[in-house]
C-alpha cells in the first residue's frame, strides 16, 4: 500500500502507477478520522485525560534486530504519515550482514522517519522518539536521541543473556542510567503474545507481532489514521488470512495499550503540510528511477531493455520494473554485470532503450563495456546507486565515492555525461532527463544515485503525462554518404549535436558495421590511421563538452554572501538544511547544487570565484573539490565525510559557521 494523496482536498483518482491499489485520501477524511471516536483518533474513552501536544516535526527513529520488521514497521508508519499529508524524508539503516547474530550490535536494523508540518529536507539529526526493541537497538541508538527524548524500550528482550551479550552490566531500564530520557518500558511481547491468545497461533509466532504492536502504539501516540494498515496487513497476507488478522490484532493491542494505560500522558499533533496543490504518493529513489525509465520509454516510443546483475542498493530497480511489461518493458537478470551491459548494449543497437543498473562494483566490472558503448555512440543509460568500498566494503550504507570512477574509470580517453539527482523524487525526472541526453547525443550517460536516495522516501508529486519531455529517437531512414556512392555512413555527423545516425539493423539500404576498433571519421570502417584516431578522440570529447546544460543557480537570499556551500547528489537536503540553521542564526551563506558533472554548467567557473570562499561537503575524501580545483583553478576547500551515513544539518551548520569566520583550513 502506497500513500496517494489529493493536495487539492478533493478525493484523488486511483493510479495506475504501480499496478497496485493506493489509498487515497481527501483533506476532509483526514480531518473527520480524527475525531470520530475510532482507533485512529484520540477519543479518550477510558475517560483519560491526556493533554495533546502540536508539534511542526518528529523524528521517530524504529530499531530492533534485523528479524524484528523494522522496516515493515517504520514503511508502514511513514505510509499513514505520507496519506495524513504531512511532508517527510526516512533514513532506512541495515545491517550489513545477510543475518547477522539475532541480537548482536551488528545485527541491529532501524528506520529513521521525519515528518512535518512544513517541507523538510533531511531525515533529522537526531530522533525525538527511539523504540528500541531490545538491548542491542539501544545500545547502538541511544546516543543519538537527545536529552529529554522519549524511549520506548521492549521490556520482554531485556533479559540477562541478551544484556551480557551487548555488554550491559545491569539492566539500563531498571537503573538509574537513563534518567535523561522520558523512559516507557512496554512488555510488547508478552502484551502481543496475550493479545493472540484466542487465535491458536504458537508463541513464537505470535511474539513475532510485536512491531505491529509497537506501530499501533505510535499510531495512537501521533494520531496517524489506521485503516491504511489495516488493508495493507489483509493485502500483504491475503493467501494467509489467519496471519493478517493476527497482526491487525497486534497492531489494534497496541493502539489499545496506548488508550488505556496511564503511562503515556502526552500525546501529539502534527499537521498535514502545505504543498503545491496536486496529486502525491510516497516514492524511493529506486522506484522513481524505475518509474523514470518507463516514462522515458513511454516519451521517446522506444522499448526499454534492462540488463542488470542483483546488487545492493540497486536491485530493487531490477524488481520493480519487472513488474511492468505491460509497458514494453523487458528485464532480463543477466548472470553477471558483463552479461547485464553486454545485453542493453546489444539492445540499444538494435533500437531500443538499453539500460543498465549496479552498483561501484559493478561499475568496474562494466568498465570495458561501457568504454564500447562509447566508441559504437549508442544511446545507454547506466545507472550506479553507489554504496560504501572499496571492493565489498559497506553493501547496505551510503557513499557518493564513484564520481571519479564515473569520469575516468575506462581505458582510453572515453567521456561520457554524468547526472545526478538530489532526492528520491528527483531520481525520476534524473532518469528522463539521462535518457533524453544519451538518445539525443548517441552516447552512454552514467546516472549517480546513491544507499541514501535509493532507500530513502519522500512525498513526490505525480507529474502529468503532458507535462512530461519528449524524446525523439530521430532514426535513420535513408542513406546519407556525402559522395555519390549512395551507402550509409554510420558514423556521418549531426552538425549541431555532433551525434552520429541511429540506424535499426534491417533498415534496407542502411546496412553497416559498428564495433570496438577505431572507425574511419564518417564511412565507419575500420582505421588505423593516427591522424583519423586523433579525429575520433576529439570529435567524441567535443559532442559532450558541447551538450548544452542549465547554469548554475545559486540561493543567495542576501546577495551579499562570502561563502558559497556547493554540493552534488543526495548532500542538497543536509546542504540545505544546514544553511537554514545558519540563516536562522542571523548569517549569510549561499547554495548551490549540482545536478550535471559533466560537463559542468558553463557558468560555473565565474560563480566559484565570485565567492570569497567555497566549501564542498562530499561524502568521499574531495573527488569533486579535485575536479573543480583541477578546472578552475579555485581553492575549493573540502569538508569530507565516509561513514556510511548521511551528514547531519547540525553537522554542516558547524562547519559553515567556521567558513563564515574563516576557520576552515
Amino acid at each position: 500500500m502506497v500513500g496517494l494523496r489529493s493536495i487539492s482536498g478533493m478525493p484523488c483518482p486511483e493510479s495506475a502507477i504501480d499496478g497496485r491499489q493506493h489509498m487515497t485520501i481527501p483533506d476532509s477524511t483526514v480531518e473527520a478520522s480524527v475525531e470520530d471516536g475510532s482507533p485512529s483518533s484520540n477519543g479518550n474513552s477510558n475517560g483519560h485525560h491526556r493533554e495533546v501536544r502540536k508539534r511542526q516535526r518528529v523524528v521517530i527513529r524504529f530499531a530492533g534486530d534485523s528479524g524484528d520488521g523494522m522496516q515493515l514497521t517504520g514503511d508502514r508508519f511513514t505510509s499513514e504519515a505520507a496519506a495524513f499529508g504531512n511532508d517527510l524524508a526516512t533514513l532506512p539503516n541495515f545491517p550489513a550482514e545477510i543475518r547477522a547474530p539475532a541480537g548482536t550490535l551488528p545485527g541491529v536494523s532501524s528506520f529513521q522517519l521525519h515528518f512535518a508540518d512544513y517541507d523538510i529536507l533531511t531525515p533529522g539529526d537526531r530522533p525525538d522518539v527511539l523504540v528500541a526493541m531490545n538491548p542491542a537497538a539501544l545500545k547502538s541508538n541511544i546516543a543519538d536521541l537527545p536529552h529529554g527524548g522519549i524511549l520506548i524500550a521492549n521490556s520482554d528482550e531485556f533479559t540477562k543473556r541478551n544484556l551480557t551479550k551487548v555488554g550491559y552490566d545491569a539492566n539500563p531500564l531498571e537503573d538509574d542510567s537513563l534518567s535523561a530520557y522520558t523512559v516507557h518500558s512496554v512488555a510488547m511481547a508478552t502484551l502481543a503474545r496475550g493479545a493472540l491468545a484466542e487465535t491458536g497461533l504458537s508463541k513464537k509466532d505470535a511474539e513475532r507481532a510485536k512491531n505491529m504492536f509497537a506501530l499501533g502504539l505510535l499510531c495512537w501516540m501521533y494520531h496517524r489514521p489506521t485503516e491504511g494498515t489495516e488493508r495493507f496487513l489483509r493485502e500483504k497476507f491475503a493467501r494467509r488470512p489467519e496471519l493478517a488478522e493476527a497482526n491487525i490484532l497486534a497492531f489494534r493491542a497496541g493502539w489499545n495499550y496506548g488508550e488505556t494505560t496511564e503511562s503515556f500522558a502526552v500525546t501529539y499533533e502534527v499537521a498535514p503540510a502545505k504543498l503545491k496543490q496536486g496529486i502525491y504518493r510516497q516514492i524511493t529513489g529506486n522506484t522513481a528511477l524505475a518509474y523514470g525509465i518507463v516514462a522515458a520509454g513511454q516519451q521517446s516510443g522506444l522499448p526499454v531493455f534492462l540488463g542488470s546483475y542483483p546488487i545492493t542498493p540497486a536491485s530493487d530497480i531490477l524488481h520493480e520494473l519487472s513488474k511492468h511489461k505491460s509497458f514494453g518493458v523487458t528485464t532480463f537478470q543477466a548472470e553477471d554485470e558483463i552479461s547485464g551491459i553486454g545485453s542493453a548494449i546489444g539492445a540499444a543497437f538494435g533500437g531500443a532503450l538499453g539500460v543498465t543498473t549496479t552498483s561501484g562494483p559493478g561499475i568496474s566490472l562494466k568498465s570495458e563495456a561501457t568504454g564500447l558503448a562509447v566508441a559504437l555512440e549508442l544511446p545507454l543509460l547506466v545507472i550506479d546507486v553507489q554504496r560504501g568500498g572499496p571492493s565489498t566494503g559497506l553493501p547496505t550504507k551510503t557513499e557518493q565515492a564513484d564520481l571519479l570512477q564515473a569520469m575516468f574509470g575506462r581505458n582510453g580517453e572515453c567521456p561520457l555525461p554524468i547526472i545526478a539527482p538530489r532526492s528520491p523524487g528527483d531520481c525520476f525526472a534524473a532518469a528522463l532527463e539521462a535518457t533524453k541526453l544519451a538518445v539525443t547525443y548517441r552516447t552512454p550517460v552514467m546516472l549517480l544515485s546513491d544507499g541514501s536516495l535509493a532507500n530513502g522516501s519522500e512525498p513526490w508529486k505525480v507529474p502529468e503525462v503532458h507535462d512530461l519531455p519528449r524524446i525523439d529517437p530521430g532514426f535513420a531512414t535513408e542513406p546519407n554518404a556525402t559522395d555519390d556512392s549512395g551507402d550509409f555512413w554510420p558514423y556521418q555527423r549531426d552538425d549541431d549535436t555532433l551525434a552520429r545516425p541511429w540506424a535499426i539493423p534491417g533498415t534496407p539500404g542502411l546496412e553497416h558495421r559498428i564495433g570496438g576498433l577505431e572507425k574511419a571519421d564518417g564511412k565507419g570502417s575500420i582505421s588505423y590511421d593516427p591522424d583519423n584516431h586523433d579525429r575520433m578522440v576529439r570529435l567524441r570529447q567535443a559532442k559532450i563538452d558541447h551538450i548544452p546544460v542549465p547554469d548554475i543557480e545559486v540561493d543567495d537570499p542576501d546577495g551579499d554572501a562570502e561563502v558559497l556551500v556547493l554540493g552534488w547528489g543526495s548532500t542538497y537536503g543536509p546542504i540545505g538544511a544546514g544553511c537554514r540553521r545558519v540563516r536562522g542564526l542571523g548569517m549569510s551563506v549561499a547554495q548551490a547544487h549540482l545536478r550535471h558533472l559533466n560537463p559542468l554548467p558553463a557558468n560555473l567557473g565565474d560563480v566559484l570565484r565570485s565567492y570569497r570562499t567555497v566549501l564542498v561537503p562530499e561524502m568521499n575524501l574531495g573527488q569533486l573539490a579535485l575536479l573543480l580545483r583541477g578546472r578552475y583553478l579555485v581553492d575549493v576547500k573540502s569538508y569530507t565525510k565516509v561513514s556510511g551515513l548521511p551528514f547531519r544539518a547540525e553537522e554542516l551548520q558547524n562547519v559553515f559557521i567556521d567558513a563564515l569566520k574563516g576557520d576552515l583550513l
